[in-house]
């Protein structure tokens, strides 16, 4: 009897963590030169696809759905959830930097 495969069509994270969308390697520097494949940064930027309840809930953790980040792969757990594997559940603590843009200021013409 084969095994049938199940498919699921979320994936909540659990405790202080988020699901993060792994951005594309850069394939080559701002200035033209191309990266071999094996030169590996130690940190990853990606998106914020989903993040947990706890972490939703916790006023310090400035964290939201699509945010940019920046994490460290340590801990970060990959999901084998689409064919091109480029889900990471990650703790919270692996975060190193959220991406924001600078709002103008309204005061910035008050002078």
């Amino acid at each position: 009897m084969a095994k049938k495969q199940i498919e699921f069509d979320v994936i909540e994270p659990i405790g202080a963590r988020v699901l993060v969308r792994k951005d594309e390697p850069k394939r080559e520097t701002k200035g033209g030169i191309a990266l071999p494949d094996a030169a590996e940064i130690p940190t990853i930027t990606g998106r914020i696809v989903t993040i947990s309840r706890q972490v939703e809930h916790d006023e310090d953790v400035p964290l939201k759905q699509y945010d940019k980040v920046l994490f460290h792969p340590k801990s970060a757990i990959p999901v084998d959830f689409e064919a091109d594997n480029q889900l990471y559940v990650v703790p919270v603590e692996d975060i190193v930097a959220v991406f924001r843009r600078k709002l103008p200021s309204a005061n910035s013409n008050d002078e």
